[in-house]
C-alpha cells in the first residue's frame, strides 16, 4: 500500500489496514511541508516530526511513537482484524498560525521479508540457495496465514447471511399466516353480516 495524504500541523489523521494475526506489518513515511512562498511542498520538513499510533482491533495500543520527519515503524499483529494507524505532527505552533498543511508520504508493507542483496553476494552459492529457500518459506507462512484469515472472513459472512435469510424465511411465513388469518376473519365477518341482514 504506497500513497499519500494531506494534513493539518495539528490534525490527526488515520488510516485501517485490515492483517491477519502474527503478521509483521513495516511503515516508511516522509513529511514535506507546504512553502507559501514557492507554492509547493518543500521535499524534507526539518524540526518537524510524526508520532505514529498504532491500535489493535481489541483496543490496545501496540505502538506509540514520536519519530522524524521520515522515518520506518513497525509492528506485529497479534490478532486478526482492523489495526488504527493514526498519525500527528508534534508542531508546537498556536493553532491559529498552524493552519499549514503538511503531505505525508506513506509506504505500507504487510507481512513481507526482504532479501539483503548485498548479504547475499558475499556468501557462496549454496548459502544463497539456502537464504532464498528461508525466505520464500516465511513467504509461504504469510500467504498460508492470508489466506486462513480470508477463510475466517468468508466463513463469518457466510454464516451471517444464513442468519439473514433464515430471518427472512422466518418473518415470510409469520406475514402469510397474518395474512391468511385476516382474510378468514373477514370472511367470517362479512358472512355473519349477510346472515344478520338476511341477505343469505
Amino acid at each position: 500500500l504506497a500513497l499519500y495524504f494531506h494534513i493539518g500541523e495539528r490534525e490527526e489523521k488515520c488510516i485501517i489496514e485490515d492483517t491477519p494475526s502474527d503478521t509483521l506489518v513495516v511503515g516508511n513515511y516522509k513529511v514535506q511541508r507546504w512553502d507559501i512562498h514557492k507554492h509547493d511542498f518543500l521535499e524534507s520538513a526539518p524540526g518537524l516530526g510524526m508520532f505514529v499510533t498504532v491500535t489493535s482491533p481489541s483496543g490496545e495500543v501496540l505502538l506509540s511513537k514520536l519519530y522524524g520527519p521520515q522515518g520506518t515503524f513497525s509492528f506485529t499483529s497479534y490478532l486478526s482484524g482492523e489495526h488504527i494507524i493514526c498519525f500527528q505532527s508534534n508542531s508546537t505552533r498556536f493553532a491559529v498560525i498552524a493552519g499549514s498543511k503538511l503531505r505525508l508520504h506513506l509506504d505500507i508493507r504487510v507481512g513481507e521479508h526482504f532479501l539483503d542483496e548485498s548479504a547475499i553476494q558475499t556468501k557462496d552459492k549454496v548459502d544463497e540457495v539456502n537464504v532464498r529457500l528461508e525466505h520464500l518459506i516465511e513467504q509461504i507462512h504469510h500467504v498460508t496465514r492470508e489466506q486462513d484469515y480470508e477463510r475466517e472472513r468468508e466463513e463469518k459472512f457466510r454464516k451471517t447471511s444464513e442468519e439473514t435469510n433464515s430471518n427472512i424465511l422466518w418473518w415470510a411465513i409469520v406475514q402469510t399466516l397474518i395474512l391468511i388469518s385476516i382474510g378468514i376473519w373477514q370472511i367470517k365477518s362479512l358472512r355473519d353480516f349477510f346472515i344478520s341482514k338476511k341477505l343469505v
